[in-house]
């Protein structure tokens, strides 16, 4: 994309680029030091592909195996400075979409060695990267540890904290858990996000820097509705991307037999259906 060069209107850049003119101008009044490009939005959509396979992956192994497999000669800084704009932080084996702030409140993890048998005892909730046409948005979800649920779910062009709390505050009328569980990026260690769970009585447990494990369930929440989903269609828009999850959801909650919940739906766990 060449915002200097005038003979070739901006506008018709992107038709020729195929990139999504609403996202293309928002991501300028965001302040963004950059514009993607065709060829970067692929590079992050094989990083993606990648982390959401083998989220232990980092850095330098993500750059060798889009070397190797997908046949793309391209230096690690590149990839390096993709996972930046992506949110995915590099230097742990978690793909943490945000880092911390260290003036927020950081809560221990306390979920290690403890027996989850019934709904609403843990909630999880995380970001992930969701591709589109021509641009990406972010996916924010909710579920319940016990019974797989998900209890809700948004979308935002940006990793600013208020799609985050508008998710949490969507999850809490469904159910109140003893505990939730997020990662320690700064969307979910801010004093809102907090203050709003501080409302409830519920305990605060964080994950460790760069464990993926401590909230494998949510980690397998998107590797299914990626593989499921979102690798399967090509959302032109935020609208049609949020319909389509939309229906997926449904489906994941009340269709979706899992084999781990003894064939049964997670809304039949969650509320007991029989």
């Amino acid at each position: 994309m060449d915002r200097e060069n005038l003979a070739v209107p901006v506008s018709h850049q992107l038709a020729l680029l195929q990139v999504n003119r609403s996202w293309y101008y928002d991501w300028l009044n965001r302040g963004c030091g950059e514009i993607i490009s065709p060829e970067d939005l692929f590079l992050m959509n094989r990083i993606d592909w990648w982390y959401t396979r083998h989220p232990f992956f980092g850095r330098r192994k993500i750059t060798e195996h889009i070397r190797e497999y997908d046949h793309i000669l391209v230096n690690h800084k590149r990839i390096d400075r993709l996972m930046t704009v992506m949110g995915l932080e590099a230097l742990y084996q978690k793909p943490n979409l945000s880092k911390p702030n260290k003036e927020n409140e950081i809560y221990p993890y306390l979920l290690k060695g403890l027996k989850i048998d019934q709904p609403n005892q843990v909630h999880g909730t995380d970001i992930t990267y969701i591709r589109m046409h021509g641009s990406f948005i972010y996916l924010v979800a909710t579920i319940d540890w016990f019974s797989r649920y998900v209890l809700s779910w948004d979308l935002s062009d940006s990793l600013q904290s208020d799609f985050c709390i508008a998710n949490l505050q969507k999850s809490l009328t469904v159910g109140i858990p003893q505990i939730h569980n997020s990662d320690q990026g700064v969307q979910f260690t801010s004093k809102d996000y907090l203050g709003v769970l501080k409302q409830h009585p519920v305990r605060i447990s964080m994950d460790g820097r760069g464990r993926a494990m401590d909230n494998i369930f949510t980690e397998r929440l998107w590797r299914t509705v990626k593989y499921e989903e979102v690798y399967l269609k090509d959302y032109g828009s935020p609208r049609e991307a949020r319909e389509s999850l939309t229906d997926y959801f449904n489906f994941y909650n009340e269709e979706r037999l899992h084999q781990s919940l003894g064939y049964k739906t997670p809304a039949q766990i969650y509320f007991r259906r029989r």
